[in-house]
């Protein structure tokens, strides 16, 4: 038999969920004893059926050394398709339940820090008006971490920034809303007594910046040199919501974040926004999800819910839509 047909044969009729599940857990650990010890079995149990899988496959499918387990390249692969596997279970196992105990099913999201507080919330404010016992499960991080997790159907959809770099065939883009920035300090800040501050004051201050990936971290620095100004020079650099109002707080730093989510923790006294226009070109908010994949009724709903709470937010006037209406390519 040639090592195609043995590896459909494999994945056809003779690999287990428990075989799957010890690749994953594998992989995350990259060592025997912790996955062991995850899986609450023996660590000679654990070589024992990582040296059956790979039998099956006629592969090696990781690599022991004294540093752990890494995979190889077709460990990989298989790891791959073992974590969709997993998820596509885990995705069924649910509804089945839901469906059995007349309760409402779940959902995961991956968010962007943009959507989080307002737009998030309000959605799954009224997802849970219309079913309490609808689980949400959120993940936070950007595009980079949260579309490999999509991809694989660990999250039903993503919701956040649009960022057209990041358009493909296989995903399903809806924009909803556009959400301008705005520049923060702490509550009681120098910069907060003066009646119009500027870029120059902004480059002569700390700064928390995005890191030097994203696509605004450009279009901040731009803003600068359009002034005739360097960007700042003491810089932290993140993506993380709460290292920015750490060191906004801490440092005396100036930030800079979506006006929506700016708004929110300015009523909450966490930051002061800055009266100063950042006229920077910004993809809008939206949802993304893989074509061709089913969602769960409580995706759907949640779906729903996030169309009329981006609805309640675009009404106000810097968020409309450049176009009349959102864009499904």
């Amino acid at each position: 038999m040639g090592p195609m047909a043995q590896i459909d044969r494999v994945l056809r009729s003779n690999i287990k969920l428990r075989h799957l599940q010890l690749l994953v857990a594998l992989d995350q650990f990259r060592h025997l004893g912790r996955t062991a010890e995850f899986l609450s079995v023996s660590q000679p149990a654990v070589s024992k059926m990582l040296s059956e899988v790979e039998s099956m496959f006629g592969l090696a499918l990781f690599d022991r050394s004294t540093r752990g387990s890494e995979p190889t390249t077709g460990g990989e692969s298989i790891i791959r398709f073992a974590r969709s596997v997993l998820a596509e279970y885990e995705r069924t196992r649910d509804e089945i339940s839901a469906v059995e105990s007349g309760a409402a099913g779940r959902t995961r999201v991956g968010s962007m820090v943009v959507a989080m507080p307002v737009l998030l919330a309000r959605a799954v404010a009224m997802l849970k008006k219309r079913s309490a016992h609808a689980t949400v499960l959120v993940e936070e991080g950007d595009l980079t971490h949260l579309l490999p997790k999509l991809r694989l159907g660990e999250l039903d959809l993503f919701v956040g920034r649009l960022e057209p770099g990041y358009a493909a065939p296989d995903l399903v883009t809806e924009a909803l809303f556009n959400e301008p920035m705005v520049a923060v300090v702490k509550p009681g800040h120098t910069l907060t007594h003066k009646a119009r501050p500027g870029w120059a004051d902004l480059a002569a201050l700390p700064s928390v910046m995005p890191p030097p990936w994203a696509s605004l971290r450009v279009k901040l620095e731009q803003q600068f040199y359009k002034h005739g100004l360097h960007p700042p020079t003491d810089l932290v650099e993140t993506s993380s919501f709460l290292a920015l109002l750490t060191f906004v707080a801490e440092r005396n730093a100036a930030g800079f974040l979506a006006r929506s989510v700016a708004r929110h923790f300015e009523r909450q006294g966490v930051v002061k926004v800055l009266p100063l226009k950042i006229t920077v070109e910004l993809p809008p908010i939206g949802v993304m999800t893989m074509r061709g994949r089913m969602l769960t009724p409580t995706a759907e709903q949640l779906m729903e819910c996030l169309r009329a709470a981006a609805s309640h937010e675009a009404k106000s006037p810097a968020a409309k839509l450049t176009s009349s209406k959102s864009s499904r390519t």
